[in-house]
């Protein structure tokens, strides 16, 4: 049995993600102790126990210890990855992209097509967005032999959530691994474009000021943006998001998004996110900081060595480097800000 301490690196629901994720794709039984340990509310959320749940029913696994608040969990996989169509919910805001994250992975040695109806928290702080996953995480991917094509259904924010996604995933072909991704430096005239996207605030104009505020940023720095303007009407309660790209002339992306929240302008996210994506683009890393820590699961499982550029160091960089070497013995190095990722070449039995 694997032991993995949750207080170790960001002490965050990462490490529990991951960390049972990994164990499953090894077929090795882990206990995961100091369950979240350096959040404000340690212990299981509710947005984690559905992850540890959804991984369990995908390779008819046990788990003990899944209560909300536990700090310790024991998971063992039950055998094969089992394909198949799934339907989860989150009975909060909590994030259906970071619950789409756990079992991807999964998906992609799974025995079958999987399809995922992921019910919850689709726009908000600490996790990806939608629009990141669909326009910069997937795409890469898709170069490295995943296909997986992520939809959004109806749009969901805190604190109701209620939000709805669909991940489509087609497993790698018997016998193969995935291919290490090695982005390139991106050059120096990316094209700008992105999405202003808003629910029952038409009145108010959000989306209109987003895009406006953003423009205006970039316009300080000498570029434009194309940027489309949605008013929703679907969602259960009103809410916003700004996504912002820069996608290079192969059609891969570097992105930057922030949703609304109490007392935070539509003029400051626009701001924010403008001014985000641009220092991530001024270092010459080949990923935003997002895809710097999304992508080293899937290059420790690659075969071969990955290797690119990040904008920064972060925590969440240091806990997956960790957790891969830990549980699957890849091996990195962070140099100057080049990430390199041996990977074990996990084959997709």
């Amino acid at each position: 049995m694997i032991q993995i301490d949750g207080a170790a690196k960001s002490g965050s629901g990462t490490i529990l993600r991951y960390g049972v994720a990994l164990a499953a794709l090894t077929g090795r039984s882990v206990e995961i102790i100091n369950v979240r340990a350096r959040r404000p509310k340690p212990g299981l959320r509710p947005q984690h126990r559905a992850a540890v749940r959804a991984v369990a029913e995908m390779t008819a696994g046990t788990v003990e210890g899944d209560e909300v608040g536990s700090t310790r969990l024991r998971f063992s996989p039950g055998g094969r990855i089992r394909g198949g169509v799934y339907a989860w919910e989150i009975p909060t805001a909590g994030s259906t992209l970071l619950l789409a994250l756990t079992v991807l992975p999964l998906a992609a040695f799974a025995d079958a097509p999987c399809r995922f109806q992921l019910t919850g928290g689709v726009f908000q702080d600490f996790a990806p967005s939608c629009f990141h996953t669909q326009y910069c995480l997937l795409p890469l991917l898709r170069r490295c032999g995943l296909s997986a094509e992520l939809e959004l259904v109806q749009p969901g924010y805190v604190p109701k959530g209620r939000g709805i996604v669909e991940l489509s995933v087609e497993p790698l072909p018997a016998r193969s691994s995935l291919s290490s991704p090695a982005p390139d430096r991106r050059g120096e005239s990316p094209k700008l474009w992105g999405i202003a996207y808003s629910s029952h605030l038409e009145r108010r104009t959000v989306s209109d000021r987003l895009a406006e505020a953003c423009r205006e940023e970039l316009g300080r720095r000498r570029l434009e943006a194309d940027l489309r303007i949605v008013y929703d009407h679907t969602a259960p309660q009103p809410g916003a998001v700004l996504f912002l790209a820069a996608e290079d002339d192969s059609g891969l992306a570097m992105g930057s998004d922030m949703a609304g929240a109490r007392g935070r302008s539509s003029e400051e996210i626009g701001r924010k996110v403008a001014d985000n994506l641009f220092q991530d683009l001024r270092t010459g890393a080949a990923v935003d900081r997002f895809l710097a820590d999304q992508l080293i699961l899937f290059a420790a499982l690659a075969e071969g060595t990955g290797r690119y550029r990040i904008p920064q160091p972060t925590e969440h960089v240091e806990s997956n480097r960790w957790l891969v070497e830990t549980v699957l013995g890849a091996q990195t190095t962070l140099e100057d800000r080049v990430l390199t990722v041996k990977g074990v070449g996990h084959i997709r039995a």
